[in-house]
């Protein structure tokens, strides 16, 4: 046995040498499987996590935009056409100046000039401020909108990430989306005065020059509503216009939440307002107005070509074209349902790429 032993020793220690390393390399190979199987489980777990995120989002979301659209945009454009009729009425000039026809008139012809003046500057500024007023709170609401299913993708995803899902509670308080939804009544609150004034001192700007015996075509018609917009867009500081839309002191409170322990005290609502500020101030928001602006201004005044043949050719003494003008305010601020202008704001093509964007744009 020992001569054995002494002859194959080195036999039997590369054999088991061999069988230890095949049964190391066995392990390792086993452990790694292992390994890789327990990756490929929680990469499924996060699929799955990603998907009901997704799921609970898309619910959140569509609620919030169902509540915007049947809710928020129609109180807001009921409230903000009652106010522009009681703010902007123009029936006592036309009641004036059919008063002062006929030879029984106690008006001078200066009154009478007058009068026409301030109708056709008031008939412009009505108008064109419906346009912008529109406009402007159809795209504020988008915004609304996005940053709130923002917000609920991430308190999504952080409840899931917490290993539970999130109860009603733990998302963005209701009252809290209640209280941000019911900004855009701003405007027709509070805005509405200084936006009226810069508004008509917009039309008397570019109207001055333009006699009532003037003809109107279309295209004149349409330059003159779109330097209105441009003068009144170029008022005060690049973007005081947001000031008709949100409170000034939302831009004070964002200096003063910029400290750790202050940004401990804001609240859901405080951020919600700095971050429609922050997009509402952008450049690119801008770009998107001023796009909307123009295709709304562009669809107005082919209907009025259309309903006016008259106006398609040589054109029309502005005089016979302010009541005309006068009459498109109204249906600027229908209810949403019934309203071509606020789908043409809501279709646009370069919109809808803006609002994914920021949609998207959710931190991780």
């Amino acid at each position: 046995m020992w001569e054995f032993w002494t002859r194959h020793k080195r036999k039997v220690y590369v054999t088991l040498g061999v069988f230890g390393s095949g049964y190391l390399l066995y392990k390792l190979y086993d452990s790694h499987k292992q390994h890789l199987n327990d990756l490929e489980k929680e990469f499924a777990s996060e699929r799955e996590n990603e998907e009901l995120v997704k799921a609970q989002m898309k619910v959140h979301f569509d609620n919030i935009q169902k509540i915007a659209d049947t809710t928020t945009l129609p109180h807001a454009m009921v409230y903000l056409s009652g106010r522009v009729e009681e703010r902007m009425d123009i029936l006592h000039l036309t009641e004036k100046l059919m008063r002062g026809k006929g030879q029984q008139s106690t008006l001078t012809s200066l009154e009478k000039l007058e009068l026409w003046n301030r109708l056709k500057v008031q008939s412009f500024a009505k108008t064109v401020l419906s346009i912008w007023s529109m406009t402007a709170l159809s795209l504020y609401i988008r915004v609304q909108v996005n940053i709130l299913g923002r917000h609920l993708y991430i308190d999504t995803a952080r409840g899931l990430g917490a290993a539970h899902l999130l109860d009603e509670s733990e998302l963005i308080d209701r009252n809290d989306q209640q209280q941000f939804l019911a900004g855009v009544d701003f405007l027709s609150n509070h805005g509405m005065s200084m936006l009226i004034s810069n508004m008509q001192t917009a039309a008397t700007e570019v109207l001055k020059e333009k006699q009532l015996k003037d003809l109107f075509t279309t295209s004149v018609l349409h330059d003159t509503i779109m330097q209105i917009l441009d003068v009144f867009m170029s008022m005060g500081s690049p973007h005081q216009w947001v000031n008709y839309l949100m409170p000034e002191d939302v831009k004070s409170k964002s200096a003063a939440f910029s400290s750790i322990d202050s940004q401990n005290e804001r609240t859901k609502f405080d951020l919600l307002m700095l971050e429609a500020h922050t997009v509402l101030s952008s450049d690119e928001f801008r770009s998107i107005l001023d796009v909307s602006l123009r295709s709304v201004v562009d669809d107005l005044v082919q209907d009025m070509k259309d309903q006016h043949g008259d106006i398609n050719s040589s054109g029309v003494p502005l005089a016979r074209l302010v009541p005309k003008v006068a009459q498109m305010g109204p249906l600027l601020l229908e209810e949403p349902s019934n309203n071509k202008y606020i789908r043409i704001v809501r279709n646009l093509p370069v919109a809808e790429v803006f609002f994914t964007l920021l949609y998207a744009d959710t931190p991780p």
